[in-house]
């Protein structure tokens, strides 16, 4: 498969994911770093995200898992929890795999992953 045909494959995936806050994140990072956004959506979302063995849903909640665990990116977090509810996660679940985060990463990312859920909940919930 060439790189365009990657591509273009991550960016369909990005956009079931994301819809069209995808366009959106694809141009922020590309006007920064433009190799570092194709790089992403070429590997993370045209590769990694394609393969069989998880449903999107269990990948967005091992991603919340992860990124709540290194409590060291938030707007990721912020991004990813968009993610799981949009691919069918309930705010519920997206609590609880937070809140399983405290025995493995401690009470201070568990805290600060609630808050940034908390914050999702809320945007998601004013534009009802």
């Amino acid at each position: 498969m060439d790189k365009t045909e990657r591509y273009e494959r991550g960016l369909a995936k990005l956009k079931e994911i994301y819809g069209e806050q995808a366009k959106m994140l694809v141009s922020a990072l590309g006007e920064v770093t433009p190799d570092l956004s194709r790089y992403v959506v070429e590997f993370a979302f045209g590769d990694i995200h394609c393969r069989t063995g998880l449903t999107l849903k269990s990948r967005e909640i091992a991603t919340v898992a992860a990124l709540t665990a290194l409590g060291t990116a938030p707007s990721q977090l912020r991004a990813h929890i968009h993610a799981a509810l949009n691919v069918g996660c309930t705010q519920e679940e997206v609590v609880e795999v937070i809140l399983q985060m405290a025995l493995y990463a401690g009470f201070p990312a568990t805290i600060n992953g609630m808050q940034t859920a908390k914050e999702v909940f809320m945007e998601r919930n004013a534009t009802k």
